[in-house]
């Protein structure tokens, strides 16, 4: 039996309020795509843009808060796995997109596109970060499967800046002040001087594959950088990468595939993990507001938690899924609460994916230590599989259901658990 438990809820968390009963996560318009990168342009906020970055249709716009979404691919319309943007307090700004065949360049805020990879070739570009966003010619990074790449001329050229690290596979860059880190195949490396030379900084994080960064208080005299890895969790350093600590209680996903900061030059910064789908770890979205000493999910109404990437635009919180596109929930909705007034409640989701063929993961939730039992029944009703029987912790729990022998049709998922009973209709297509 392979499930997972939320068993640390003394913490401090973040939940729905009784003012916000009814919370959840709601998909926007963009829908049946992989989102891999967001990109939020402009300081007004009555005139910023979102911009969505897909798999295998480019890059999309919202300029209402994601309620709405419009194709912005002219020139470009392949996987778009990083955005970034210069500029953003001029008249002007560049906005950059790093994909599968190199790096294209907007300068009209989505409407048209052109490729810039003189130096660099088709190359797989995974991340893209910016120093010095606002002066006319600030020097952009690209992370690539072939090291890091530096321009410094609004991408007309590249030149590969690797010495100390080499051609490896980088996924993620963080500019902290003078400091530039890279997330690799191999942990992390620091280049002090705009790439021109790196050096490991890996003292407890070595041979770790790391997919994403986040900091918070940038602009202090210490500042904290987190990674997010696959399989290990996140880990912070608050020491400029000499040394890192895994802060991952109640994170009960280790694949982190994005994480994003609200307020992270606060007293009290909210930091936010994107993980993905995985055998016995369920992902979605979980949240932290203790510098990462403890997690919780929140994803209730987030039927597709296999996140691939986050972004905050004030007013929201949004998720980049895989295959269900961009869902958002106001940040409004979430507020601290003591442990005395956290209680979870007792509920079976909606299986995912649905339908499904031939295999689907069905998740749950325990308001406290039960007794369960989570059976499978045809249209018939006659029970065909029995999931789970015994007792388990409160929490998220998670199990597969194999459906390779049975015929296509609509099964029902029957939980129940001190007394409590849920049934959720299940579509097995062939």
């Amino acid at each position: 039996m392979n499930f997972v438990s939320l068993s640390f809820l003394s913490i401090t968390l973040l939940l729905c309020t009784p003012k916000f009963a009814n919370c959840q996560w709601v998909q926007t318009s963009l829908t049946n795509t992989t989102v891999r990168a967001f990109c939020l342009s402009g300081t007004n906020t009555s005139s910023q843009m979102l911009f969505a970055g897909t798999q295998s249709e480019g890059v999309f716009r919202s300029t209402d808060d994601g309620a709405t979404w419009a194709a912005a691919n002219t020139g470009m319309d392949t996987y778009v796995a990083a955005l970034a943007t210069t500029g953003t307090n001029t008249s002007s700004p560049m906005l950059f997109a790093g994909t599968s065949v190199g790096v294209f360049l907007s300068p009209d805020n989505g409407l048209s596109w052109a490729a810039v990879n003189n130096g660099m070739g088709t190359t797989n570009v995974y991340a893209l970060a910016v120093r010095d966003t606002n002066v006319s010619a600030p020097k952009l990074f690209a992370a690539t499967n072939s090291g890091v790449f530096l321009s410094s001329d609004n991408g007309l050229s590249w030149s590969p800046v690797n010495s100390g690290m080499g051609g490896i596979d980088v996924f993620a860059l963080a500019v902290i002040g003078t400091n530039l880190f890279a997330g690799t195949s191999i942990g992390v490396f620091l280049s002090t001087n705009n790439g021109t030379t790196w050096h490991p900084v890996n003292f407890g994080i070595a041979n770790t594959v790391v997919l994403a960064f986040a900091v918070i208080s940038a602009n202090t005299s210490s500042p904290t950088l987190f990674a997010g890895t696959l399989h290990e969790g996140v880990y912070l350093s608050s020491n400029n990468g000499a040394s890192w600590v895994n802060v991952r209680t109640g994170l009960i996903n280790p694949n982190i595939t994005a994480l994003a900061v609200k307020a992270p030059d606060s007293s009290s910064p909210t930091l936010f993990a994107g993980t993905f789908d995985a055998v016995g770890e369920p992902g979605g979205v979980f949240l932290s507001t203790d510098k990462g000493t403890s997690w919780a999910a929140i994803n209730i109404g987030l039927t597709n938690k296999d996140t691939r990437s986050l972004a905050i635009s004030v007013p929201y919180l949004f998720a980049g899924t895989n295959g269900s596109g961009v869902w958002r929930r106001p940040l409004s909705e979430l507020s601290i609460v003591s442990p005395n007034e956290l209680s979870m409640t007792f509920g079976l989701d909606q299986n995912y994916p649905n339908p499904f063929n031939p295999s689907t993961e069905i998740s749950f939730t325990l308001s406290e230590r039960s007794m369960v039992q989570l059976d499978v029944f045809d249209m018939l009703g006659r029970k065909l599989q029995t999931l789970v029987h015994g007792e388990m912790e409160a929490g998220l729990h998670s199990m597969r259901f194999d459906a390779v022998h049975l015929a296509r049709g609509i099964y029902t998922a029957c939980l129940t658990a001190n007394g409590g009973r849920r049934e959720m209709k299940m579509v097995l297509g062939r």
